[in-house]
């Protein structure tokens, strides 16, 4: 039987490429990484605010102790905003075109959560 709890938080932490497309960014400084994941261990992610990212739908917050704020949002980290913006959509466009395959064994809120593509772009 599946857990009932519906309130379990999970935690995507980048501990990849920031400021950039493979190639122009930086790797996540390793000290970043840790304080992300002390924060989301020690529950203090519980106590901060959060924004919605307009694309993946994910929380992410404002304020994670140890971090610079500008980096917890992936969009702030690229120099070019609308490479960022293309690769968000270009991503999400991926994931819906995949997802097709797979969407006759989904609930209507999993079909929901899916990515939205930014008409922006």
């Amino acid at each position: 039987k599946l857990n009932e709890n519906k309130d379990i938080n999970v935690w995507l932490v980048n501990t990849g490429w920031s400021g950039g497309a493979y190639g122009t960014g930086k790797r996540m400084k390793l000290a970043y990484t840790r304080a992300m994941l002390t924060a989301a261990l020690n529950g203090d992610l519980e106590m901060v605010e959060f924004h919605t990212h307009p694309v993946f739908g994910v929380a992410i917050p404002t304020k994670v102790e140890g971090v610079p704020t500008e980096i917890l949002d992936p969009r702030n980290t690229w120099e070019d905003k609308g490479a960022y913006d293309a690769k968000a959509n270009h991503l999400a466009e991926l994931f819906t075109t995949n997802f097709v395959n797979f969407a006759d064994g989904v609930t209507d809120e999993i079909l929901a959560a899916a990515p939205k593509v930014s008409a922006a772009s």
